[in-house]
């Protein structure tokens, strides 16, 4: 495979596994529909994700998931199903953009690169939505939804045909939450640590 190719190849599959962070079935769909229509060639072991059946599951499914997050009690319940999900998601995407190289190599990559991706995407928007329920009691997770719904409908959209930005921008999303994650860490530490001096 040209370097050329494999920088697009793995562009495209970062890109649909971040847009996985936000909806799970939504870059799921596209790929298939990509794979289906020829648009895009699946990597060997993966030509299930362009059959009619395939579609039509994951057309089915999407549906489901975008209504589910307008549903109150419902958003979170499936955040930690989602989580899992993500994950799994991100490295079928990733693995299955990443044609003509070791199986091995290309399931390593999947997993750590496009789970890892759709993974830390993930826990960010839960991290978001659970803060937006004990805030606004809940008023605020529409507006969160509708926002997840639109990055992962546009995001799998533009990587499907401009890959190496979404996947850039992927990557700078990526960044950005992991910083705000340790430094939710730091906080939640500093304020056990207090706890426990007044308690003390």
């Amino acid at each position: 495979m040209e370097h050329l190719d494999f920088l697009l190849a793995g562009s495209l599959g970062l890109a649909l596994a971040a847009c996985s962070g936000f909806r799970v079935f939504v870059p799921l769909l596209a790929a298939s529909l990509a794979y289906r229509t020829g648009y895009l060639t699946p990597a060997p072991g993966f030509a299930w994700l362009g059959t009619w059946p395939a579609v039509a599951a994951l057309g089915t499914a999407t549906v489901a998931e975008v209504l589910g997050y307008y549903v109150p009690v419902v958003d979170n319940v499936l955040d930690t199903i989602t989580g899992p999900a993500s994950f799994i998601a991100g490295t079928i995407l990733m693995t299955s953009a990443l044609p003509d190289m070791p199986p091995m190599v290309r399931w390593g990559l999947g997993i750590l690169v496009g789970g890892g991706t759709a993974g830390i995407i993930q826990t960010g928007t839960s991290l978001l939505r659970a803060g937006s329920t004990v805030t606004t009691a809940g008023l605020g997770n529409p507006v969160l939804a509708t926002l997840e719904n639109v990055l992962a409908i546009v995001g799998s959209v533009l990587g499907l045909a401009l890959p190496l930005l979404v996947a850039g921008l992927a990557v700078v999303v990526v960044i950005w939450m992991l910083s705000h994650l340790r430094r939710w860490q730091q906080r939640r530490a500093a304020q056990r640590g207090s706890q426990r001096n007044i308690a003390g």
